[in-house]
């Protein structure tokens, strides 16, 4: 195990550092594109990409960063050494800044835009208010934690 514990490490970098670059395109371009558009056309275009970016790749590289942040969090209890902060923080800023906020605050959003019709009044109310600013700043934290998780993971490897 020990002799495969740097490729675990290094394949959470290349998790992470794929996980910030989508949150950080929808941070800086994807969202403000959209809030450009008039409101019923950026409801529609966020379904879509909601529908589409639940495919085997996504999910792939998605879960399989959080179960090899659990993994490395608890090999970073396990088999200590100079690594042993980073594997923990950057685990930890995976799994809570990104896994739970997804799923806590970022889904719930998206499950309740798509319920809805896009030209109709309570979609435009959803999609002025919370979800143009509290979707937005939700994936502001999913990006910084990536980021954050990316550094921790890169230290990590460079200390295993």
């Amino acid at each position: 195990m020990t002799a495969f514990f740097p490729w675990l490490i290094f394949s959470a970098v290349i998790g992470t550092g794929l996980n910030a670059g989508l949150f950080f395109i929808f941070s800086v371009c994807i969202m403000g594109a959209l809030a450009r558009l008039p409101a019923e056309q950026g409801i529609a275009a966020m379904q879509a990409i909601n529908v589409v970016i639940l495919n085997p790749l996504f999910l792939l590289v998605f879960m399989g960063t959080a179960v090899l942040s659990l993994v490395l969090v608890a090999g970073g209890f396990i088999h200590g050494g100079p690594a042993r902060f980073y594997l923990v923080a950057g685990g930890l800023l995976f799994l809570g800044g990104v896994l739970a906020v997804t799923m806590a605050a970022n889904v719930p959003l998206n499950n309740t835009l798509e319920a809805l019709q896009p030209g109709s009044d309570e979609a435009v109310r959803l999609w002025s208010s919370a979800y143009l600013i509290d979707w937005v700043r939700w994936n502001h934290v999913r990006t910084l934690s990536s980021i954050g998780a990316f550094g921790c993971f890169v230290m990590a490897f460079r200390a295993a």
